[in-house]
């Protein structure tokens, strides 16, 4: 997009205000594609990840799982590159501790601990980045993500949650401390930034382990269901293994309707081109299974707007969905209820 172009999208002589809610690798694609189209994003990225690198940092010390977080800061960033790629190098020691390690993310285990959470420490890396929007962690403390499953089983801990093969009846979040005497929340920041959005964004992003976490800490939820922002859902690509198999869209819509009580997603964006047969690469994605089938009258019938497109991108022998054209259906939402909201 041009800059011409960027200089007419705004809404009474400001950038539209855009909060991403999420994690995994869904997240930073869609944020860097809104920065790119004008947006004033803010990102609430889930503190409940327990694998891969963050989670062994999360083991040692006790701050948030940093991983998703550093993706995000390098989706908004301002920063020379070579600052952007020292940022994001990943050891490649056999050091027991540091390899596999990205640079990121022991950078802010550090300033966690030097300012007393990774609220505070997410804010002072924003500015060092040269951040152009707000990155915000959905809580300042560590949780962890809890499952019932439709047997009656639990489990606790996103990766296990996953590994676990069974369908999910519902998912809750406490605090990682047991120490802890008060139920998780958001930074009121987190929430300020909701109620004032033109538009909140959900996904893409596993709808158990990515999206449900953040929604499930009280006042963010709430701050949800009240916001006067156009609620978009973006329906995963694919099913997941372990969290969606054999889920239409509208199965999906219908679980966050059920986890907040309420019908609170008013449009809806679904990926209608066609994945070529044999191009996944099974192994790479192993949590990856089949498209996700629509039930386009289910989803209008609980009230939700279809925007159904050709969202997919196709790389590394993986299924993506492309950022620039989710940002666009988006920021055209938030023009759309702007002029109607003028009437």
């Amino acid at each position: 997009m041009t800059l011409a172009a960027k200089t007419i999208r705004v809404i009474k002589g400001r950038r539209p205000k855009v909060v991403v809610i999420g994690g995994g690798t869904g997240l930073p694609v869609i944020v860097k594609s809104l920065h790119d189209q004008n947006a004033d994003v803010t990102a609430v990225v889930t503190v409940a990840d327990d694998g891969g690198s963050s989670g062994v940092i999360r083991d040692y010390i006790n701050v948030v799982p940093p991983g998703d977080i550093r993706n995000v800061l390098v989706a908004l960033s301002n920063a020379e590159p070579i600052s952007l790629d020292v940022f994001q190098y990943r050891f490649d020691s056999s050091d027991s501790f540091f390899a596999g390690h990205a640079i990121g993310n022991l950078i802010i285990a550090a300033l966690s601990e030097m300012k007393g959470g990774i609220f505070p420490a997410i804010q002072e890396l924003s500015s060092l980045l040269n951040v152009d929007g707000h990155v915000y962690p959905a809580s300042n403390t560590p949780l962890t993500l809890h499952a019932e499953f439709a047997d009656g089983t639990t489990q606790a801990g996103e990766a296990e949650i996953s590994a676990a093969g069974k369908q999910i009846k519902r998912v809750y979040v406490t605090e990682t401390n047991p120490a802890a005497t008060q139920p998780p929340a958001a930074m009121a920041e987190v929430i300020a930034a909701i109620m004032a959005a033109d538009v909140v964004v959900l996904g893409p992003g596993s709808l158990f382990t990515s999206i449900l976490p953040n929604l499930m800490i009280g006042n963010l939820g709430e701050a949800v269901r009240k916001t006067q922002a156009e609620i978009v859902y973006v329906v995963n690509i694919m099913t997941q293994k372990g969290e969606t198999e054999g889920f239409t869209d509208a199965q999906h819509v219908q679980v966050l309707h059920d986890h907040l009580g309420e019908p609170f997603v008013d449009t809806v964006l679904v990926n209608i081109a066609p994945v070529p047969e044999h191009y996944l690469n099974a192994n790479k994605y192993n949590e990856i299974l089949l498209p996700v089938q629509h039930d386009y009258a289910a989803l209008r019938a609980m009230g939700c707007r279809v925007i159904s497109a050709d969202f997919l991108r196709l790389r590394d022998q993986g299924v993506f969905h492309d950022g620039d054209k989710v940002a666009t259906e988006v920021l055209n939402r938030a023009f759309q209820v702007h002029t109607k909201r003028e009437r």
